[in-house]
C-alpha cells in the first residue's frame, strides 16, 4: 500500500501514550465530536453495546472519499459494539516489528481502550473516559533504543474506532483546531511540545493517496531526559469510521528522515489492516 502520508507537509514530533495526544484515540482534545442529545446518546450507546438495531442511520457506510480512494467499506463488517471495536483496534495498532528492525516495546506499551487523552483548557493532556461517540481506542508505544551517541527514536500508534463516519470526521477536524488553540502543550510532567503547526488534506491533496482524510502536526519536542528541541511529527488518517495515527520523536544523533521512515512504515501497515478488515469483498 502506498504510504505517502503527508510526511513532507510540516515538521514536528509525536506523543507517547500515557496522558498524551492519542489523537485518533488519544489525540482528542475538548470534545472532537458533536455533543448529541442525551436521549439519542443513551439509545445509541445501548444499541452499540448490545448490537441492537435502532433503525437510525449510523453513518458507517461508504463516505464521500471512498470512490476516489478505491476503498468501499462493507457495512456488515463495520464494528457496532465495543467488543468488536476493541478487537479491531488491537488487530490494527502497530507493534514494534511494524516500524522497522530493532524497535522494541516502550512502557506503558498499551493504553486502556476505555479511555483517551483530552487536551484541557490549560493545554495539558489528561486521560478521560471515552465519549459516547467512540467505541474504542488503543495506543501502543515503541522505541528504537539509544545506541552509542544516538538517542532513542520513540513512536506511538493510535487506533480509534468511532460509532459512525461522521464522528470520525469530527475528530479529525478537532485535531486541526488544537494546534491553533494550544501551540505549546504539556504531554506529561516531564515532556512537552512547542510551536505546533497543523495541516489537513482530503484524498488526492498534498500527497494524501492512502486515506479519505489525513492531517499532520509538527513542532519541537522537549523532555527532562532527552533535552531538546528535537524533531516531533504526528500523522493521522481516516478510513470510514476508523482513524489511525502515528507519531514520532527524535533525539540527539537521529535525523528527521530516521523518524519519518519509521512513521511511513507504521502508518502504511495500519491503514492496510483497516482496509482488509472493513473493505467490501470484490
Amino acid at each position: 500500500m502506498a504510504t505517502g502520508l503527508l510526511l513532507g507537509g510540516c515538521s514536528g514530533t509525536e506523543e507517547d501514550g500515557s496522558a498524551e495526544p492519542a489523537r485518533s484515540s488519544p489525540a482528542s482534545g475538548p470534545p472532537r465530536s458533536p455533543t448529541p442529545d442525551a436521549t439519542t446518546t443513551a439509545d445509541a450507546s445501548t444499541a452499540a453495546d448490545t448490537g441492537a438495531d435502532t433503525g437510525a442511520d449510523t453513518g458507517t457506510g461508504p463516505s464521500a472519499g471512498a470512490t476516489g480512494l478505491g476503498f468501499t467499506p462493507d457495512p456488515d463488517r463495520a464494528p457496532k459494539t465495543r467488543a468488536e471495536a476493541r478487537r479491531l483496534a488491537r488487530s490494527v495498532a502497530a507493534t514494534p516489528a511494524d516500524w522497522a528492525p530493532g524497535f522494541v516495546r516502550r512502557g506503558p506499551y498499551e493504553s486502556d481502550p476505555g479511555a483517551w487523552p483530552v487536551l484541557g483548557t490549560d493545554c495539558v493532556w489528561q486521560r478521560e473516559s471515552l465519549p459516547p461517540t467512540v467505541l474504542a481506542t488503543l495506543t501502543r508505544n515503541s522505541e528504537l533504543p539509544a545506541e552509542g551517541a544516538k538517542g532513542p527514536i520513540r513512536v506511538t500508534a493510535v487506533v480509534t474506532v468511532h460509532r459512525s463516519v461522521q464522528d470520525a470526521e469530527w475528530e479529525m477536524a478537532g485535531m486541526l483546531e488544537e494546534a491553533l488553540r494550544c501551540p505549546d502543550q504539556q504531554l506529561r510532567q516531564d515532556e512537552r511540545i512547542a510551536g505546533l503547526l497543523s495541516q489537513g488534506a482530503a484524498y488526492g491533496l498534498l500527497a494524501n493517496f492512502t486515506s479519505e482524510d489525513s492531517l499532520t502536526e509538527s513542532g519541537k519536542y522537549y523532555s527532562d531526559e532527552l533535552g531538546g528541541p528535537h524533531y516531533y511529527y504526528w500523522v493521522q488518517s481516516r478510513l470510514g469510521q476508523v482513524t489511525v495515527a502515528v507519531g514520532g520523536r527524535g533525539a540527539k544523533g537521529r535525523s528527521d528522515d530516521d523518524v519519518d521512515s519509521a512513521l511511513r512504515q507504521g502508518a502504511g501497515q495500519m491503514l492496510s489492516r483497516v482496509e482488509i478488515a472493513l473493505e467490501a469483498p470484490e
